[in-house]
């Protein structure tokens, strides 16, 4: 039986007592116009139950509880993001809630059994919201992508669990206003190759330097996706391409969590063994202005089987040319640097990128840097108009702390983070993956005061 049940009817639904939609393949449409309230923590439960909502769920702390129960899998849709008080899943066996639109949680989504599919949507809690009783049987998943974020101001936070999202903080510093997404997708190092547990999480603070912070990431079994929990380890990386082993201080196989302490700042982070291919191919790579041309220095983290770093220049960023070769390790577990000087570059801005050739004729490609010695504190931001990220290239020359932040055309902050300047070009990655399409400034203001505003697009 197909049945769609109209249960908004009136401008407003007034919900004092528990009510109940039961059927095969139900619907609970808020239709457009339509708004649902409910008051004194009425129970509305969705058996077998799909929600459409084209109208305004909105309920404040404690007017009311959605259930979702039942043995079939069920859809939350419409073209309105729902703000749900209380959510629970109670599902029977392996039954999931897949999102077709994102929601929105004020005080907390209770899993007792069954599975929320993210399916490329976002769940975004209110700053006191939580996840409670998340477990092998009834958790968050998002092979499609999409994430949980929850927004919170962490002032030498000690083992503070956000949102109960899994990533424990603890520092003597105060990170200020601190976004930590969750996402459910296998992470690849920029070659494509490797994986991580079914688990990551971008942690982004106001303040982001010097933090000597603990971070414990923890995980479900359901989550290892094949790898082995006792070589597991923490990973780190700037740009969500490279990745940086961070290693482990406390591993726990029967709780199922990693620790490490000492770490300076926050990025995206996930876990992964150190025998697994998702280590990093390229560390740091930077150019510096010197007396007789241009330095180009990177580093490598870990080489299996490298023949060679062939270096590469362009003047578009388009059409490159090998300019010099540089002998490789071959096989490392160690930082190894490597560095190159191009002793005639362009007088006008150049573009540099590494080439490495594996033995066995493989290759992969650094990010590229851009060039433009003898020119003090220019700025680049690029591609703009932009589709996910781009990348923010400062030339300086001396080293120097900037803070880089991103408002929306209303003025709200979308995200902000501390970065450190070394003499010469610096580049920094900037996720807008996720922002809605529009205008945006990115403010970049120096430690010594100065500030330089950049607009930039969202298609």
């Amino acid at each position: 039986m197909n049945l769609k049940i109209y249960a908004i009817q009136f401008t407003t639904l007034l919900c004092m007592v528990c009510f109940i939609v039961t059927g095969s393949q139900a619907q609970l449409k808020v239709q457009s116009g339509a708004t649902l309230s409910c008051t004194g923590g009425a129970v509305i439960t969705l058996s077998n139950t799909d929600l459409d909502n084209d109208g305004t769920i909105s309920l404040s702390a404690g007017q009311g509880t959605f259930i979702f129960t039942g043995n079939a899998n069920n859809t939350i849709s419409g073209s309105s993001t729902p703000l749900f008080d209380n959510l629970q899943i109670a599902k029977t066996g392996s039954a999931k809630i897949t999102l077709q639109q994102g929601i929105q949680i004020n005080s907390g989504i209770t899993f007792s059994s069954g599975i929320i599919d993210l399916n490329a949507q976002n769940i975004l809690l209110q700053p006191a919201a939580l996840l409670n009783g998340e477990s092998e049987t009834s958790h968050i998943t998002g092979a499609n992508g999409g994430y949980v974020q929850i927004t919170n101001t962490l002032n030498a936070p000690s083992l503070v669990n956000p949102g109960n999202l899994g990533a424990v903080i603890t520092s003597t510093q105060n990170l200020g206003s601190t976004i930590i997404s969750r996402g459910h997708t296998s992470q690849t190092n920029g070659s494509g190759g490797g994986n991580s547990i079914l688990r990551y999480y971008d942690i982004i603070p106001t303040n982001n330097v010097s933090l000597n912070a603990t971070l414990q990431l923890n995980y479900l079994d359901a989550e290892v996706n094949g790898l082995d929990e006792n070589s597991l380890v923490l990973w780190k990386s700037a740009d969500n391409v490279q990745w940086i082993s961070q290693g482990v201080d406390t591993r726990n196989t029967t709780t199922n969590y990693v620790s490490k302490a000492g770490l300076a700042d926050f990025s995206r982070w996930t876990l992964s063994s150190l025998d697994n291919t998702l280590p990093l191919v390229w560390g740091s790579f930077n150019t510096k202005c010197i007396s007789s041309g241009t330095r180009i220095s990177w580093q490598t983290q870990s080489e299996q089987n490298t023949a060679s770093f062939v270096v590469q220049r362009s003047t578009d960023g388009v059409t490159w040319t090998a300019i010099g070769s540089v002998p490789a390790a071959g096989n490392s577990q160690t930082i190894l640097s490597y560095a190159y000087t191009d002793p005639q570059p362009p007088s006008a801005t150049s573009y540099y990128q590494i080439m490495q050739r594996d033995l066995d004729g493989r290759q992969s490609y650094s990010k590229v840097l851009i060039s433009r010695c003898g020119q003090p504190e220019r700025i680049h931001v690029y591609p703009n108009p932009v589709q996910t990220n781009c990348w923010v290239s400062i030339q300086s020359e001396t080293s120097r702390t900037v803070m880089l932040r991103l408002y929306d055309s209303r003025g709200a902050l979308m995200q902000g983070k501390t970065v450190a300047l070394q003499a010469g070009n610096n580049q920094f990655a900037l996720s807008m993956n996720g922002l809605v399409p529009g205008s945006y400034l990115l403010v970049i203001t120096w430690s010594d005061g100065k500030v330089k505003v950049v607009k930039l697009e969202k298609n």
